[in-house]
């Protein structure tokens, strides 16, 4: 491997405004086979690329998921979702669960790789989204592990045979309010797809849609996790209340994160 300059590298990137620089630049160092290669991953970083878009990856909870231009980018805060997801899925044995609004599928990754054999065999991994990229994207990271992927409105882009089969479902609906898209960081709302932050006027736009379609879709005893802003707990809780759902709220201070969790009751006769 040629032998790279990351002090020149760092200094380059702290100039236009990286907040941790040396980080940036050793992973971009360590990515890139040529000074050629390098130049270029350090343009496209200084024009404001996100990282991951640069380095195709992202971390999330251990895992290099892949990415790419125009693919919502996992965010540290949604191993909550994913930690919730686990914990339910560690008491019930799950035989099927679905990443909606899946962007790369991070979050089904992370969940059928944190189970580590149990149940076994795993269970039926399924992961949907509405844009072409996000889709395509997921396929390259959820094949390998067994998981479908269909693209396709939020419930009616999965097969129908799994209707009132679903054990879990794992939601990062969009929950940013419309008005305040304009206040994210640029990297944020210059390069990743409206469609995966616009929560609609109030953020809960796809997560109120989402709600009331769910107990169609759910097994009894089936649960939907979504995550929203702390600010939204009590719309959130009001929603899957009206829905049918018995309402849960996890929080994680060290994560910044919330998610909501609705259960549906389970039928008298039992599973």
């Amino acid at each position: 491997m040629p032998a790279f300059d990351i002090e020149a590298v760092t200094r380059e990137l702290r100039a236009v405004g990286c907040v941790f620089a040396e980080d940036e630049a050793r992973l971009l160092v360590h990515s890139a086979r040529s000074t050629g290669e390098l130049t270029d991953l350090v343009a496209r970083r200084v024009a404001g690329n996100p990282l991951e878009y640069v380095l195709g990856w992202a971390e999330f909870m251990g895992l290099r998921v892949g990415v790419r231009a125009g693919v919502f980018v996992p965010r540290r805060r949604s191993a909550l979702l994913v930690d919730e997801a686990l914990a339910l899925a560690r008491v019930d044995s799950p035989r099927t669960v679905v990443d909606l609004c899946c962007g790369s599928g991070a979050l089904g990754l992370a969940l059928i790789t944190g189970l580590s054999g149990h149940p076994d065999p795993p269970p039926d991994l399924y992961a949907a989204d509405i844009d072409p990229v996000a889709t395509d994207c997921a396929r390259s990271n959820l094949t390998r592990i067994g998981g479908r992927v269909y693209q396709g409105d939020l419930f009616d882009a999965l097969p129908t045979q799994l209707r009132g089969r679903i054990d879990i479902v794992l939601a990062n609906t969009p929950y940013v309010p419309s008005e305040f898209l304009a206040q994210m960081p640029p990297e944020a709302r210059d390069h990743e797809p409206a469609t995966a932050l616009d929560g609609g006027p109030d953020g809960l736009h796809l997560a109120r849609r989402t709600a009331a379609a769910a107990l169609g879709w759910l097994a009894p005893g089936g649960s939907l996790l979504i995550e929203i802003g702390t600010d939204q707990i009590p719309a959130a809780t009001a929603l899957l209340a009206a829905n049918g759902f018995a309402v849960r709220i996890a929080r994680s201070a060290e994560l910044g994160a919330t998610v909501a969790i609705g259960l549906r009751a389970t039928a008298t006769s039992g599973r």
